[in-house]
């Protein structure tokens, strides 16, 4: 049938033309954006995925901060601990210089004072804090260490793993030595210690036990900063492959939508070519009223 009122061909070629529009700009955005999806009409279920996986991307990356913070603290407490080594150490020179019978009362009596300043200055060291949390634990008169005072870090990103570093019991150190001035050394008064050589060779066995003590805590020190170094290298891991597969759902292949692009282009050309001659076809009709 031959219409006026109806020209099916300028209706079915301007749908068509509407379509290609539609994907045109579509894939003028994907390309434009870098995102295969930029909105859920794209892909509702991808979508859905992407914004999951997003989630736990951020989470990754909060708790990797987490434990870099929390290594720092380590390496903070580590820095501390060995000074307190060198400070262990002076302070066992010190009486192993008093057990020399050579020596006067006045010549022990220096020694003395500066033990006793020693003995003030690892006081100070079990005060020190990390952004306000304490790295140390002061176990006061026990000589045993405790690892009762323990921080939980949280090692992924949904909770489920954690590790269990020590604020160290530096009073286990103080116990041997002393941490005010004038302390005594595991029961022993100082006067009494560089009182006599003899006495002084007693207390020998008291720094060595705090030198034991304080390697213990080292070495734990140092094993928690490489569990807590293993954690952090597995969450890059882990933020990495995440990021792959949400770039694998979200990322537009950009060789695919450009083919994509110039075919919708043609068609477009196309469409707009048809879509004339459809409403001229009409014209053909005058002549049959003429």
């Amino acid at each position: 049938m031959i219409s006026l009122n109806t020209n099916t061909a300028s209706m079915s070629a301007a749908y068509n033309l509407s379509n290609t529009n539609v994907n045109l700009q579509r894939s003028l955005n994907r390309l434009s954006s870098g995102s295969r999806i930029n909105s859920s009409f794209d892909d509702a279920g991808g979508l859905a995925v992407s914004m999951k996986l997003s989630a736990s991307i951020r989470r990754t990356e909060a708790t990797q901060a987490n434990v870099n913070n929390a290594l720092s603290l380590l390496q903070t407490q580590d820095g501390v601990l060995k000074t307190a080594e060198k400070v262990v150490s002076r302070m066992s020179e010190l009486i192993q210089l008093a057990t020399d019978v050579t020596k006067s009362t006045q010549d022990t009596a220096l020694y003395k004072t500066e033990f006793q300043s020693l003995q003030s200055q690892l006081k100070s060291m079990l005060g020190e804090q990390f952004n306000g949390v304490s790295l140390f634990n002061n176990g006061g008169n026990d000589a045993t260490i405790t690892t009762t005072n323990t921080l939980t870090v949280v090692t992924a990103h949904d909770g489920g793993q954690t590790i269990s570093i020590s604020q160290s019991d530096l009073g286990s150190v103080a116990y041997y030595v002393g941490t005010d001035s004038g302390a005594s050394l595991a029961g022993t008064s100082i006067s009494t210690v560089f009182g006599s050589p003899t006495a002084a060779s007693a207390a020998v066995s008291s720094i060595t036990n705090a030198i034991q003590n304080l390697a213990t805590l080292r070495a734990t020190n140092g094993s928690e900063q490489v569990r807590l170094t293993f954690a952090a290298d597995m969450l890059s891991v882990n933020k990495t492959n995440l990021e792959a597969a949400n770039g694998r759902i979200m990322d537009v292949d950009i060789a695919s939508e450009s083919a994509n692009l110039a075919r919708l282009n043609i068609l477009q050309q196309a469409g707009t070519a048809m879509l004339a001659q459809a409403n001229q076809s009409g014209q053909s009709l005058l002549r049959l009223l003429v």
